[in-house]
């Protein structure tokens, strides 16, 4: 049986869609007029009218009055509140590109806040990195995370650019669980702003999260960065 073609309208918002998620129209941006467009697109202005209501319906558009259609800034739902995956593949389940930079990759002595998320001894010593995570080639989080030398002395091997640490944990038997997380909202410093290259002072979810295996050990712990402008999180309660 063939498939049923999409109304023409539907096809539109589609191209539409693809030329806002490709940035031929970007965010904050005015697109045509829907004259012009439906002009373009040699349609019907009611038929070009249902392509952009569909698309402000769904969060892409916004229409504003005596100005125009603006192409409106996407918040990413990140869902890892209630879920345990890699930044990887929760981007990717989303359709979205992930890429790591890894800023920092050493062994060090744990700090004392360290020490106690990680209930370490206090001349412990700790793999610490520093990673910058996009999407789609914006910078979106900055995390700092601590690992415990002793018990996973081989992540001293692997290239966290492209490795996830989660999955590689679970290699040596210490799946992560359970984790448990705590969330702030503050101000970014100069060189938080810089890295994820939003405004000093502009609001970003900073979030500490321990990481635990099923003996209720804690083997990660990570403080979090997230830009306040792109990002917004799920919240899944059940009773």
């Amino acid at each position: 049986m063939a498939e049923k073609e999409l109304p023409k309208y539907q096809i539109i918002a589609n191209d539409l869609l693809d030329k806002i998620q490709t940035g031929f129209y970007p965010q904050n941006t005015l697109i045509p007029p829907e004259t012009e467009l439906a002009d373009s697109y040699q349609v019907s202005r009611p038929t070009m009218r249902q392509a952009i209501s569909l698309l402000v319906r769904r969060g892409y558009l916004e229409r504003r009055r005596k100005r125009g259609t603006l192409v409106k800034k996407v918040k990413i739902e990140q869902e890892f509140t209630h879920l345990i995956e890699s930044y990887s593949e929760e981007m990717s389940a989303k359709g979205i590109y992930p890429k790591t930079n890894l800023l920092y990759f050493n062994v060090e002595k744990a700090t004392e806040e360290v020490s106690q998320n990680l209930q370490l001894a206090e001349d412990a010593t700790v793999f610490k990195m520093v990673r910058l995570r996009y999407a789609n080639d914006q910078p979106t989080v900055l995390v700092t995370t601590y690992v415990p030398e002793a018990r996973v002395p081989e992540l001293i091997d692997y290239d966290f650019a492209q490795a996830s640490l989660y999955n590689t944990l679970e290699k040596y038997q210490l799946k992560v669980t359970r984790v448990i997380r705590k969330l702030e909202v503050m101000e970014a410093n100069e060189t938080t702003a810089n890295l994820l290259n939003i405004e000093v002072n502009k609001p970003i979810f900073y979030f500490h999260t321990q990481g635990l295996t099923a003996d209720e050990k804690p083997i990660e712990y990570s403080i979090a960065e997230y830009r306040g402008d792109i990002n917004s999180f799920v919240i899944d309660v059940q009773r």
